[in-house]
């Protein structure tokens, strides 16, 4: 059996699966990775754990695998955390500072009142918000050991230096989109944002395209060296392709930690508030675009909730929420600030409009429905600024799988929402990546016509009002929690 082994490196676990020439998983392994909180807003992680995550994912979905012989290797990873190294020994110099982490606030309220947002976003398509790499790549220049050679880089480029035993510094564009280093209409690092944020363009990766040749493996457990790595993707972007969204206005939500909504554009257009533009993926030195709303903190806020209200699980709050009626007290889960479409890092997570009539359900409930209505005023900013319909939307990521959850998306936004049987859409996108690049799938037309097992929810006829009402106070409220100056 020919098959695709893929890597999915997500911020909370390290997953793989292999991948038949039908685009079917034959196996799956995951590992856990770990998160750090040195400082308050501050959010990093291990490079080390990371790679052995990754090597801990795939021995256990080889284990697990019948006899099959790998074709390649595809990598999907989290995006906008970045790390460095020495280019010689492959000794980590910093962690792996996380998109979560809050640490270089300061410095991008410094570049806008500077002036520099109009500039930074004209070239990279992304706000001055400290989700983005800009500083943190300083950051890390900044306290590298002296005398040491520094490669700078995205996890997906970290992960190729690993598994090619060191041999290799390159990402791919969808990565580099998310780096804010990378101007979208040239397609290559800039250095006018070099000067920008202090950083030496020369120690980032090479780009390449989503489907490429990223080098061979070297050292890997249970893969034979030599074996081509030919495909590397930002996890969304590998979720929107692996769902075969490649019409204009069809999109994706994934359900994590944060959550993202993405959505594919006909041509570039430039934002003009509240979402990004990005690179989705980039074949044959063609870039394709998306608008993209990335939320800081979506199921994240469920297990926080359950362990407060003395639940067993995420299941059980999810159980308690749906006795509730949805128009009880608001809660912005802002715990590391506000991301798409408010963009505000001084927010702050609250529950608002509560009483002594308050009850756990409804409590329960609010949590639940935070995470639609920030997907709500993603979609509603995506529709306004891309001038077209919203197509096809697929939803991925654990959450995904809960029909209350998903019917509360669908409610919202007015619009179906299609649930998908297999969870690995990253992982499966990276695949059929690696698989075009070698020909085991012809174009995208054949990878769209794979079979997918899928579940259209339809939206309900309910009065949204009283919530949207209720939400929008709330995320006011939120916003004036903390003065600037005491946000960190």
């Amino acid at each position: 059996m020919r098959s695709i082994l893929a890597i999915d490196q997500g911020t909370t676990n390290s997953k793989a699966i292999l991948v038949s020439e039908q685009g079917q998983v034959i196996s799956r392994g995951s590992a856990s990775v770990g998160i750090a909180y040195p400082q308050p807003g501050w959010v990093e992680q291990d490079p080390r754990r990371i790679y052995a995550s990754v090597c801990e994912a795939v021995e256990g979905c080889l284990k697990a695998s019948p006899p099959s012989a790998i074709e390649a290797v595809a990598i999907s990873n989290q995006r906008e955390s970045v790390t460095a190294w020495d280019a010689a020994t492959g000794e980590p110099l910093g962690p792996v500072i996380s998109w979560q982490c809050r640490r270089t606030a300061s410095d991008c309220r410094r570049l806008i009142g500077e002036g520099r947002l109009e500039q930074v976003q004209a070239l990279t398509g992304l706000p001055l918000d400290p989700m983005f790499p800009g500083f943190k790549l300083r950051w890390l220049l900044d306290r590298a050991p002296p005398g040491r050679v520094v490669r700078l880089g995205t996890v997906d480029s970290w992960l190729i230096h690993c598994l090619t035993g060191g041999r290799k510094h390159i990402c791919d564009a969808s990565n580099a989109a998310r780096s804010q280093m990378f101007d979208l209409g040239r397609q290559n690092w800039s250095e006018e944002l070099g000067d920008v944020f202090g950083v030496d363009i020369a120690l980032l990766p090479q780009v390449l395209d989503s489907s490429d040749d990223f080098g061979v493996t070297q050292g890997l457990m249970g893969v034979p060296d030599g074996t081509p790595i030919r495909a590397a993707i930002g996890d969304s972007h590998a979720a929107l392709f692996g769902h075969g969204a490649f019409e204009p206005g069809d999109g994706k939500v994934t359900f994590g930690t944060g959550s993202s909504v993405m959505t594919t554009l006909p041509r570039f257009i430039a934002p003009r508030k509240g979402i990004t533009t990005t690179v989705a993926w980039r074949i044959g030195g063609r870039p394709s675009f998306a608008f993209e709303g990335n939320i800081l903190v979506s199921a994240a806020s469920l297990p926080w909730m359950a362990a407060i209200l003395g639940l067993p699980d995420v299941a059980a709050l999810v159980e308690l929420a749906a006795t509730a009626e949805p128009n009880g007290p608001g809660f912005v889960p802002a715990f590391v600030g506000l991301g798409a479409p408010h963009w505000n890092s001084d927010a702050r997570a609250l529950f608002s409009q509560i009483n002594f009539s308050t009850t756990r359900a409804q409590m329960a409930r609010s949590v639940t429905d935070s995470i639609a209505l920030q997907v709500h005023d993603v979609v509603a900013v995506m529709r306004e600024q891309s001038g077209g319909e919203l197509g096809a939307l697929y939803v991925d990521g654990g959450p995904s799988q809960n029909s209350f959850l998903m019917q509360s998306v669908a409610n919202l936004i007015e619009h179906p929402v299609i649930q998908c049987e297999a969870p690995e859409a990253s992982a499966l996108g990276a695949a059929y990546l690696a698989g075009l690049s070698l020909g085991l799938w012809s174009d995208l037309e054949t990878i769209r016509r794979l079979p997918r097992s899928t579940r259209v929810i339809r939206p309900d006829t309910i009065d949204r009002q009283p919530l949207l009402n209720n939400w929008k106070d709330a995320i006011a409220r939120s916003t004036l929690a903390l003065p600037p100056d005491k946000a960190e």
